[in-house]
């Protein structure tokens, strides 16, 4: 056992680090470059905002279906290889994103890097709780640190996206953001060689072993319903918010250090969050973290005022994985170990659902009189709702 879990039980954090590449891949490169990709992706193929809004869609039921199988392909290949399998296809499926044009193309593609995703994700967030059970003093910081990866996927993706683009534009090429995904997909697939070894000994059962108890959605209504909300109105944030700051006239130069910013204040989120995710034990944490999310959603809607354009971004950065990280914590606080798979399976499920909502509702009120300063309006007020419903969640006795 000792040689099974050495070097997680040694190096707890490095092993969290080397596990955060897997939210980089599966959220911050597969999922969110798409917002720095969206203006120059829709201005070359002639996209409305509704169509650019649907291949997030796209993506996020790419998620949902991901997320309804994870469960039964965690029985079978273990959280460990899922990781790794969900891992190399969404770098290869980022990699045929750069090799296509056609809209029904791009748009299978980002149903099944979604599903990839998911897989990454769940496994990723089953691993963490896990190694959490190895330094349960210092679970919150491990977990939140995984989540926190997402963030050096968006920062690397602010910075990866305008030099591809900026190259493919001085060689001539005919759609500059196919260049970007290449790249992109090349990060993810040396993100996973990066990953591999080091996750590898964070213990889990034996295959014949892995019985998932029986997850009781009624119990945790607050929280899913919480976590649902949350899907729908972060989403149209991370979506639409570069195409917006665009719209207002920030120079490109700005707009990469607000994303760079943004995934910074990701990765530092769990260290801020880390006693407050250990502290709680039922929904108080989704509910203050979905409040402070809406607060920085709405902002870009009110006032183009770079400075606090840039506290909207930080404070974005600094919130919205953590809110990720406290249904893991949930879990991990109110179930056994053999019920967190079915746990997290299921808020990611909700979660996925809210995703698919998120996007087309945000590019459809977009394309509308109120712009996309309206859409960040109304994904702040399901941020708002989202405290509300997650406020109701209480803790469950273990017995």
């Amino acid at each position: 056992m000792n040689a099974q879990v050495g070097f997680p039980q040694r190096h707890p954090y490095l092993t969290a680090l080397a596990l955060s590449l897997g939210a980089a891949i599966g959220l911050g490169v597969s999922r969110f470059s798409y917002g720095l990709l969206l203006p120059p992706m829709r201005a070359d193929l002639g996209w409305s905002y509704l169509l650019a809004g649907a291949m997030n869609t796209a993506n996020a039921l790419g998620y949902f279906i991901g997320a309804l199988a994870t469960p039964m392909q965690m029985q079978r290949f273990g959280a460990w290889r899922l990781l790794l399998i969900g891992a190399i296809a969404t770098g290869i499926f980022m990699l045929v994103s750069g090799m296509v044009t056609g809209t029904e193309i791009l748009f299978l593609q980002r149903i099944f890097a979604g599903i990839s995703s998911a897989l990454i994700f769940i496994a990723g967030g089953v691993l963490a709780a896990r190694l959490g059970t190895l330094h349960p003093n210092r679970a919150g910081f491990l977990i939140g640190l995984y989540y926190g990866g997402t963030g050096i996927g968006i920062a690397l993706s602010a910075v990866l996206v305008p030099m591809a683009i900026s190259a493919a534009e001085v060689r001539g090429s005919a759609h500059g953001w196919q260049w970007a995904w290449l790249g992109l997909g090349a990060l993810c697939l040396l993100a996973t060689l990066a990953m591999a070894l080091p996750t590898k000994q964070i213990h889990e059962a034996p295959a014949g072993q892995r019985r998932t108890q029986r997850f009781e959605l009624k119990a945790f209504a607050g929280g899913l319903s919480g976590y649902f909300m949350f899907g729908v109105g972060y989403i149209g944030y991370m979506t639409f918010v570069v195409a917006l700051l665009k719209q207002q006239g920030m120079q490109p130069a700005a707009i990469t250090a607000f994303y760079a910013l943004l995934g910074v204040a990701v990765v530092a989120s769990s260290r801020i969050w880390a006693g407050m995710l250990d502290r709680f034990k039922g929904g108080e944490s989704m509910a203050i973290l979905n409040g402070l999310l809406g607060a920085a959603t709405i902002l870009p809607a009110l006032t183009a005022s770079v400075p606090l354009v840039f506290i909207s971004g930080i404070v974005f950065g600094a919130v919205f994985l953590s809110v990720v990280a406290s249904t893991t914590a949930m879990v991990r606080h109110n179930l056994p170990s053999e019920s967190w798979s079915a746990g997290i399976s299921a808020f990611t499920t909700v979660f996925a659902f809210g995703q698919i909502v998120g996007p087309t509702m945000v590019g459809w009120i977009a394309d509308g009189t109120g712009g996309l300063e309206r859409g960040l309006i109304v994904s702040a007020g399901a941020l708002f709702v989202g405290a509300v419903l997650a406020s109701r969640q209480k803790p469950l006795l273990l017995h």
